[in-house]
């Protein structure tokens, strides 16, 4: 899994070190408001270590701690999974902790990683879901050139409700 770097980031492999990273995010309220995936513990955040390493392991995916160059802060999270080499398309995911919103994070990180999406995995179609009502994820992708295909309406089911989930789609420019 290779290190991707960008001007002001370093993404890297996320270790089991990153753990206590993980569950700090992870369990942030603000975070995981509307995020699929949260942890009460910093235990329960085990298995959410085992998910990165097993996507790696089953070529489905990879995920990418991402730190500030500069001052080796940790920021969050990106990478992609639901690898379908057959279709050659996969799923991108990103979070970050509340302090680093706004700050071009995300955008920064996602053309480094659709950057290697496109020309390293030489995937044809990015797609990611996001939750109705998540608008600073919505308009993130937008910035990455995404485009919004539609709603899942009552896909999914979450703290004792239905919720719509959004869909949006990169394709490569150059096929």
């Amino acid at each position: 899994m290779p290190t991707l770097e960008t001007l002001r980031l370093s993404l890297e492999k996320i270790k089991s070190e990153d753990q206590e990273l993980i569950f700090r995010g992870l369990s942030h309220p603000e975070v995981i408001k509307y995020y699929g995936v949260s942890y009460s513990s910093f235990q329960e955040t085990k298995e959410q270590m085992e998910w990165y390493t097993n996507l790696e392991k089953s070529n489905s995916g990879m995920w990418w701690a991402i730190w500030l160059k500069d001052s080796k802060e940790f920021c969050g999270a990106i990478g992609y999974n639901g690898l379908m080499e057959e279709h050659k398309k996969a799923e991108l995911g990103f979070w970050l902790l509340p302090e680093f919103w706004g700050k071009g994070i995300v955008q920064e990180a996602g053309q480094k990683v659709i950057q290697y999406f496109f020309r390293d995995l030489e995937l044809h179609r990015i797609e990611a879901y996001v939750e109705a009502g998540n608008i600073n994820s919505s308009k993130a992708l937008k910035r990455l050139g995404f485009e919004h295909e539609g709603c899942l309406r009552d896909s999914e089911f979450k703290n004792g409700q239905f919720i719509s989930v959004d869909i949006f789609a990169l394709l490569n420019p150059t096929p």
